[in-house]
């Protein structure tokens, strides 16, 4: 056959770098047999994937975080590529939490020598505040990461994404099998940049699986692995349900906010974050809806059984979804066709040819501290320790038509609202209100929705009287003591650089 073309093609002007066929399986060798064909992707060990991946030191890796401080995933993989000996490895997750401790020994011995986040908790925040890392930390918001990748900075060489099923060939999904986590929006974001997709997958089902949320043409390896997270570790710190009755309170004023502020009619659109107070909020504006007989054109963000109820009893007309906080709101992706599963890139990436947080009408967003100029710190305690992420915190805030920020006047005898933020994530020029337990604070910038919340008798204040009284029942916090050397960096959206953390003295 190959001499029969060639005496084709003699003389033939072939184009420069065109070589002349040399048979079927010459460029695609894994269609010589029924077993290379269909078994080419699947690994028999994470080891054999990492082989595989063609991963070399000093490469970046990433993951999703979709199972929160249930993960297993992210652990288990720097466990394995420590154990065959990878080092200066930069890591990129789309998030890290408490669970996420036993990382500081692979920053001690050199496996990571970087790492890009939105965010971290416990121990492992503990040990970069004080130093642990060379190179300063990258703290990104959930779209900002995507930005971030797009425009070359952040490459991601390897993703390892873990799946609660997948077939042999890459389609895969979190809504079905054993361990659920429902959305897989940040995993999407990777599965379609990243140089080679590697998943975890707990269960192999037959081909074709469904819904893809990760699809075939995207992966390039895959293995079963024993577990790769507990969802029922997903809706706890940030993502609890609140029974404290000051969240509730809180939350209960936030949806008087929502109700009077001029954004509150039918066809209207909404957000709830994280934190007591904000997903609380949602369970407040129901008898409001009902009452004035108006429905939300669609809920957005990270998803709640809360939301879901909302949708359930008609008032909400689609949910957008970038992450599932509970099982309830994973088993509602998995079963309503008007609950879409959507990646950060469509979420909240301010270069994405549309982000759905510029379509918000009113997001709830909390905050660690909020300060005279209503910039936001959701990164840094009052210790001056990372113990918080950036999310979508400021992407949605720069997209909303109202951002309300929720929060205690004081936490544990120190105050929220501050005179200057220990770290700004989300510029003040972009928050519309604030609501704590101790009464609200509009930005002078938002002049229309104060109007509108003093005519409906809501207990609106000036951000000063907050602090003033925040002082009068602490008295004023001794600032906290840094050094010089700076530890991170907080990036805004866009890429900039907004500030820095430095390490604690």
């Amino acid at each position: 056959m190959t001499a029969a073309i060639r005496e084709r093609l003699r003389g033939a002007p072939l184009p420069q770098g065109v070589a002349p066929f040399a048979g079927v399986t010459a460029n695609a060798p894994h269609l010589a047999t029924r077993e290379t064909k269909y078994g080419r992707k699947l690994c028999n060990s994470l080891e054999d994937a990492i082989r595989a991946s063609g991963l070399k030191n000093g490469m970046t890796i990433s993951f999703h975080h979709a199972f929160r401080e249930g993960d297993k995933t992210i652990n288990h993989v720097v466990d394995t590529l420590a154990a065959m000996g990878f080092r200066d490895l930069t890591l990129a997750p789309s998030s890290l939490l408490s669970c996420n401790a036993p990382l500081i020994e692979h920053i001690k011995s050199g496996v990571i020598r970087r790492i890009y986040t939105s965010g971290m908790r416990g121990k492992l925040a503990e040990a970069i505040s004080n130093g642990l890392m060379e190179e300063p930390i990258n703290v990104h918001s959930h779209g900002g990461r995507v930005h971030l990748i797009d425009r070359g900075e952040l490459t991601l060489d390897v993703a390892f994404l873990a799946v609660a099923t997948a077939d042999a060939f890459g389609n895969a999904n979190a809504v079905s099998g054993r361990s659920r986590c429902g959305s897989l929006g940040y995993a999407m974001v990777d599965a379609a940049r990243a140089k080679t997709v590697v998943l975890l997958a707990e269960e192999l089902v037959p081909y074709p699986n469904a819904p893809a949320s990760i699809r075939q043409d995207q992966v390039d390896l895959v293995v079963k692995v024993d577990q790769i997270g507990d969802p029922s570790k997903i809706s706890v710190g940030a993502a609890r349900i609140t029974s404290n009755p000051r969240e509730l309170l809180i939350a209960r004023l936030a949806a008087d906010v929502m109700e009077h502020a001029g954004y509150f009619e039918d066809g209207f659109s909404l957000q709830t974050g994280t934190g007591g107070s904000a997903t609380a909020t949602a369970r407040f504006i129901e008898h409001r809806m009902m009452k004035k007989g108006i429905k939300a054109a669609f809920a957005l963000g990270g998803i709640t059984g809360s939301i879901v109820d909302l949708h359930k009893k008609g008032l909400i007309g689609r949910i957008l979804d970038t992450q599932s906080f509970d099982a309830v709101a994973a088993q509602s992706l998995a079963d309503n066709p008007e609950h879409w599963e959507i990646s950060t890139n469509t979420y909240a990436n301010l270069t994405s040819k549309g982000a759905c947080s510029d379509r918000v009408d009113m997001v709830i967003l909390s905050a660690l501290e909020i300060d005279l100029n209503f910039n936001v710190n959701v990164i840094t305690g009052s210790d001056g320790v990372m113990r918080g992420a950036s999310g979508g915190h400021s992407d949605v805030a720069a997209g909303a038509n109202l951002p309300i920020v929720v929060g205690p006047l004081i936490r544990s005898r120190i105050p929220t609202v501050v005179e200057r933020c220990t770290t700004v994530v989300t510029p003040g020029e972009t928050i519309g209100v604030l609501v704590t337990d101790h009464g609200i604070a509009v930005n002078p910038n938002r002049p229309d929705v104060s109007e509108r919340l003093k005519a409906a008798g809501l207990p609106v204040t000036s951000i000063e009287d907050l602090y003033a009284r925040a002082v009068a029942l602490t008295g004023k916090p001794q600032p906290v003591e840094f050094l010089d050397r700076v530890v991170g960096l907080i990036r805004y959206r866009d890429g900039s650089v907004i500030d820095v953390v430095r390490q604690v003295k």
